[in-house]
C-alpha cells in the first residue's frame, strides 16, 4: 500500500511539473502580432510549440 501511495505521489509530481505556462509573442506572415500562452519545460520550448509552419507563425518568449 505504501509503495502504491509513493508511486501515485511521484506520478502527480511529474504531471504538475511539466504544466508550467509561458506567454509568447507570435507574428504570422501577414504581420499580425498575437499573444499566446503555451505549456512547456521552459519559455523557449513553449514558444517553439506555439510556432507553426501552416500557417507560418513564429513565436518568441514575451
Amino acid at each position: 500500500m505504501k509503495k502504491l501511495l509513493g508511486l501515485a505521489f511521484v506520478a502527480g509530481l511529474l504531471f504538475t511539473s511539466c504544466g508550467k505556462e509561458y506567454d509568447c509573442t507570435c507574428v504570422d506572415t501577414s504581420g499580425v502580432v498575437t499573444e499566446e500562452t503555451e505549456k512547456g519545460s521552459d519559455a523557449e520550448d513553449a514558444c517553439e510549440k506555439a510556432s507553426s509552419l501552416i500557417p507560418l507563425k513564429v513565436c518568441t518568449p514575451s
